[in-house]
């Protein structure tokens, strides 16, 4: 039997994402339904849940796990960039509360037909979605030289982006096409100088998480998410963010102190400030894994949660 995936930092997202116990709650990126299952035990008898993920395998996963939920649950396969026509085919309005977790889940990482790991032999794919086009293979085999370099630089913050790009584009031209995930991670090994390898994890991380980032524009894809997020909120309703990445949270952050103006009325109140905020930021700074949780499930290390709740209208 195959280990279910290990949601991260379930009892913060419970805690802060539920606050009416029959609401409609949303898990944007429902994956294996490890977030799904604690939200719903957390919910009466009368609360739903909307569950979205582009990848059908992990859907299918889900689908098992929350099955005895019955009709309390629906679940779609779909982009959470599509946060907006789902719930409206559905009919819905508002939502009490949306979940949204921006990490590859541990059976993700681990399927060698995936592509997403630099430890094991396996197709260079990388699509969360299968219907997508762009594969990870296609980037490293067919992106010039350049843009291989600035893709390493700005979504990996990798310091040694032009060499990597620059041995790639060398191996390319010598006939020897990139097709497996353990080869390009030995290739970004080579191209960086030894004693920088000894430290700050695998040396083919930065380069693997700019990969999956680009396929999957995932960086878009979040710009995208929230302002529909926000649209679909009902008032009083949170969205709990969780990222893993600099880039996604600073994404995240901004958005978040962007709606959130300078409005410091008291929660569950409408704003009469006068900074016509939208959001109330209810995480000043990002909430941590406890050390207990990051030596049972070591995935959780680089985890960030942010949360903020929509203000009620002025009338």
């Amino acid at each position: 039997m195959v280990e279910l995936h290990r949601p991260v930092m379930e009892k913060e997202v419970t805690e802060h994402l539920v606050w009416c116990s029959a609401g409609v709650y949303v898990d944007a990126t429902v994956g294996d339904g490890g977030h799904a299952e604690a939200i719903l035990n957390r919910l009466a008898p009368g609360g739903r849940l909307i569950g979205l993920d582009w990848d059908r395998e992990a859907l299918t996963r889900a689908e098992k796990r929350l099955n005895r939920f019955g009709s309390r649950v629906i679940l779609i396969h779909d982009s959470y960039t599509n946060l907006e026509e789902v719930l409206t085919n559905l009919k819905i309005v508002a939502v009490e509360g949306i979940l949204i977790d921006l990490g590859a889940s541990t059976l993700q990482l681990m399927d060698p037909n995936r592509g997403f790991s630099y430890h094991q032999e396996g197709d260079l794919d990388m699509r969360m979605d299968r219907r997508s086009s762009l594969t990870a293979r296609e980037v490293i085999n067919c992106y010039p030289e350049e843009q291989l370099a600035e893709i390493f630089y700005r979504f990996g913050e990798e310091r040694w982006s032009k060499k990597i790009a620059a041995l790639i584009v060398r191996e390319r031209e010598q006939g020897k096409p990139i097709d497996d995930s353990k080869a390009l991670a030995e290739l970004v090994k080579l191209a960086i100088p030894a004693r920088f390898r000894r430290h700050g994890g695998h040396p083919s991380r930065k380069v693997f998480q700019a990969l999956r980032l680009t396929v999957n524009r995932e960086l878009d894809n979040i710009s995208t998410f929230m302002p529909q997020s926000l649209k679909m909120l009902s008032p009083g309703g949170r969205i709990v963010v969780i990222a893993y990445h600099s880039l996604e949270d600073r994404l995240v952050k901004n958005f978040l102190r962007e709606n959130a103006g300078r409005c410091s009325c008291p929660l569950h109140l409408p704003c009469v400030c006068g900074q016509k905020g939208k959001l109330k930021i209810i995480t000043g700074k990002a909430l941590k894994p406890l050390p207990t949780e990051i030596e049972e499930n070591p995935r959780a290390r680089s985890a960030r949660i942010r949360v903020a709740e929509k203000l009620k209208p002025v009338d």
